[in-house]
């Protein structure tokens, strides 16, 4: 095929056509297709690749590295877990509600894991969604150095259709620390969904944000529509140290 043709799929974006050109006109000829069968196989091909693409870029931008998939979550280790709850989580329609889910438990429950795969499910799903730890949002909003950054920063958090801040209850935060994250969980009421994993309940959150004035209000938007999952046990990854 000649340049000419290859430069125009590419400028129409027949990602599909551009990568498997040669190898689509053999098998339309091959089955000797319609012509209105082979607009109907290409129509469904470059459909099903950009689907794929975009699952592919959703995944980039959600920054979720590697973690452990659900099938393999030891659900017998847990001393207290409701796993028909995740289980419905993991379909994801609370985002559609826009509600805040809060995974609380000790550390090494497996909370970290289970906020990935209901991500990971979010993704997969079609939505936006972006993973960071509390201590990293927390760093990257400070690092702003003016207004203009901080607003560019704080559209990066507030955009995502599920935001997850992990960890959180591990560090304590200042002052303007708890305004900033208040400021990402304000703007995201009743737009978008988050979900916090935390070791804190809520009435030792001021040990988190000591002596902030926003932390009754920030409590107050992220109740309004949430589910509240409890895990109780000890550290499965203790368990594992042990067995090694």
């Amino acid at each position: 095929m000649n340049s000419q043709t290859m430069n125009n799929l590419r400028r129409l974006k027949l990602s599909y056509l551009v990568d498997n050109l040669e190898e689509f006109i053999d098998g339309c000829n091959k089955s000797k297709l319609s012509v209105d069968a082979v607009i109907d196989r290409l129509c469904e091909l470059e459909v099903i690749e950009k689907d794929r693409r975009g699952t592919e870029r959703r995944l980039r931008q959600a920054k979720l590295g590697k973690f452990k998939r659900i099938e393999d979550f030891d659900w017998a280790f847990p001393k207290a877990i409701n796993r028909d709850s995740i289980e419905k989580l993991l379909k994801t329609d609370f985002t559609n509600r826009q509600e805040n889910i809060i995974l609380a438990g000790a550390q090494g429950l497996g909370k970290t894991m289970i906020a990935k795969n209901i991500t990971y499910q979010a993704v997969v799903r079609g939505k936006t969604a972006l993973f960071t730890t509390a201590s990293q949002m927390v760093m990257m909003l400070k690092s702003s150095d003016n207004q203009v950054d901080l607003n560019r920063m704080l559209k990066k958090y507030v955009q995502p259709e599920l935001l997850v801040i992990d960890e959180l209850g591990y560090l304590s935060y200042d002052h303007q620390a708890a305004d900033l994250i208040f400021e990402i969980i304000n703007q995201r009421y009743e737009v978008g969904s988050i979900i916090i994993t935390t070791n804190l309940a809520f009435k030792d959150w001021n040990t988190i944000f000591p002596g902030a004035a926003c932390l009754t209000a920030m409590i107050d938007r992220l109740t309004h529509h949430l589910q509240m999952i409890k895990i109780e046990g000890g550290s499965y990854r203790l368990k594992e140290s042990k067995v090694k």
